[in-house]
């Protein structure tokens, strides 16, 4: 394909204008502001294409917005003013969405007031636990899913999912800027582990201490660097006192870019969620050189293979997640064959294998007469 809007161009006579609704890093650190960036910064590297993006949690009277209820009154009323006032401008609106409540707060008003104006939607549902969701709130999500003219997953496990409930949906997958993580030469392992997801019960945090308490009986030595935020903060450091551990570090909220510099530090990825759907920290690491060991949660065995490009274990499996680490520092021909496929196995995750997904997309919307292309079965 070349490059979006050949058709459409010659009608417009502009560029394409796209709204991509979604976390921003500067409100919401997270696997969903890190894709809404990278995309914002490619999408406007194309010639036929302006790129904007509007924070799902505005910030503006930052005083008042310490305060916790108030808080999300406020930025919920701020957003509707700021989608209201800014869709009637874009040609598409391109909504990340979450799961449960959060579906309601951000992507269902995105969708209510893009249709108000006539305007193409997709919907780049990203959320590991579409069952649960589905399971507790169909009565709402199945109608405004229908308002989406597309659904757009970045793995083929939530695709079989929506699939199953009679939806369609297509996988783009996530990508990595591989040259702005830096490879590096892991031989031997060092016994010095990294979790950087969220501090929350979704990604059970305390499954990889338990695993730490393990490896620390063997490798005295051993370091943990935990890098990132959330409400179990306070409950997982009282948890490694509990468990004795020594050489363990919360380091609290960490950028991109230095995300990039603590992979370069570290030899061992552990990574535990009882529910995912495509981590884009597996992707970092296959760029950085950093093997995995991961449960085997959601979509994760979509897009890493046991043995292969890293080690998967059973959910919630302390010990086999400490013995599969623990492997990789004995195994050192193991270990190098994992980082070397996964060196090989990113490439499909960047920006120039997803472009022409993402363009060809926004293409058809623009093409297409209909208001819906996504199909419905209705299940009984």
């Amino acid at each position: 394909m070349n490059l979006i809007g050949s058709a459409a161009l010659t009608t417009m006579n502009r560029k394409i204008r796209i709204l991509i609704i979604a976390p921003t890093q500067d409100t919401i650190l997270g696997g969903q502001a890190v894709q809404g960036s990278r995309l914002l910064e490619k999408l406007n590297q194309e010639p036929y294409i302006h790129a904007d993006i509007q924070s799902i949690a505005p910030r503006f009277l930052p005083k008042l917005q310490q305060i916790k209820y108030l808080r999300t009154f406020l930025r919920g009323v701020k957003y509707l003013y700021d989608i209201t006032t800014k869709i009637p401008s874009y040609d598409i609106i391109h909504i990340f969405s979450a799961a449960h409540a959060s579906f309601l707060l951000a992507p269902t008003p995105g969708v209510l007031v893009a249709k108000v104006f006539g305007k193409k939607t997709v919907l780049n549902y990203r959320s590991g636990q579409l069952e649960e969701h589905y399971a507790n709130w169909h009565r709402t999500l199945r109608p405004t899913l229908r308002l989406f003219d597309k659904i757009v997953t970045p793995s083929n496990y939530l695709v079989d999912v929506f699939a199953g409930y009679g939806f369609e949906a297509q996988s783009v997958y996530n990508f990595v800027n591989v040259e702005r993580f830096k490879f590096r030469e892991r031989n031997p392992l060092r016994p010095v582990f990294f979790s950087n997801r969220l501090l929350e019960e979704l990604y059970n945090i305390p499954c990889i201490l338990r695993a730490f308490a393990v490896i620390q009986q063997k490798y005295t030595e051993a370091r943990l660097i935990v890098a990132s935020f959330g409400d179990q903060r306070e409950n997982l450091e009282n948890y490694a006192k509990e468990l004795k551990l020594k050489n363990v570090e919360f380091v609290g909220k960490v950028n991109q870019e230095r995300m990039a510099e603590l992979y370069n530090e570290i030899d061992i990825y552990l990574n535990s969620p009882n529910t995912d759907n495509m981590p884009g920290s597996i992707l970092e690491c296959y760029a950085s050189g950093v093997p995995i060991v991961t449960t085997n949660a959601g979509g994760i065995p979509y897009i890493l293979e046991h043995e292969k490009t890293g080690l998967m274990v059973e959910v919630n499996d302390h010990e086999a997640l400490a013995r599969e680490a623990m492997r990789l520092l004995e195994d050192n021909e193991l270990a190098q064959r994992l980082i070397s496929n996964g060196r090989e196995a990113v490439a499909k995750f960047s920006w120039e294998k997803v472009r022409n997904e993402w363009l060809t997309i926004y293409e058809e919307l623009l093409n297409t007469e209909s208001q819906s292309n996504i199909v419905v079965m209705d299940k009984h």
